[in-house]
């Protein structure tokens, strides 16, 4: 059993400054392992687009110790948030924050993650294209869908043309492969 004491008192510290919407925090802990379950055993480098409240990448973080981690958020006042907790949890070795757009990391860090994960981040032709940015060859995009499964969403045209394959959706997330 996990200790998660400390996590739920930084995202609890979070919630409280209205980053965190979701009522449950213990609702949120359990969606956001379905993304640690998706990680590679292998990988090395993970990037969390639209990090907002940490969900799911303070999660990941803690449940993942050999990860190198980028928590994107472009709005000041939430990744001043994220880097409170980081340093709560004793991450900050592993961990990072970076407060600005996507874009910036991606024309300064191209190719460079094994992962990349999204929770709201953006609609998914936008999503695909900067995590098919990111990611390096054969690395994972992991992503949170709606309750309903609707392929219409990630349309297989949209996907090739950035190089990305849709691995299925498994619970709550789809998992997607760089080419």
């Amino acid at each position: 059993m996990t200790d998660d004491t400390a996590l739920v008192a930084a995202l609890e510290a979070i919630q409280s400054r209205g980053a965190i919407g979701e009522s449950s925090i213990s609702r949120a802990i359990e969606h956001a392992e379905q993304y640690v379950r998706k990680v590679p055993a292998t990988a090395g480098t993970l990037v969390d687009l639209g990090s907002g409240g940490g969900l799911p990448g303070l999660v990941i973080a803690v449940r993942c110790p050999s990860l190198l981690i980028t928590l994107v958020e472009r709005r000041a006042t939430r990744a001043d948030l994220l880097r409170r907790a980081v340093h709560a949890l004793d991450l900050a070795d592993r961990v990072t924050v970076v407060a600005d757009d996507v874009k910036v990391l991606a024309d300064r860090s191209p190719g460079s993650f094994d992962v990349v994960t999204a929770r709201s981040f953006a609609a998914p032709h936008i999503t695909a294209k900067w995590a098919s940015v990111l990611l390096q060859p054969d690395g994972v995009l992991v992503v949170s869908e709606p309750p309903e499964d609707d392929p219409r969403r990630w349309p297989a045209p949209m996907l090739a043309s950035v190089g990305l394959t849709d691995c299925g959706r498994d619970e709550g997330v789809r998992v997607f492969r760089r080419l």
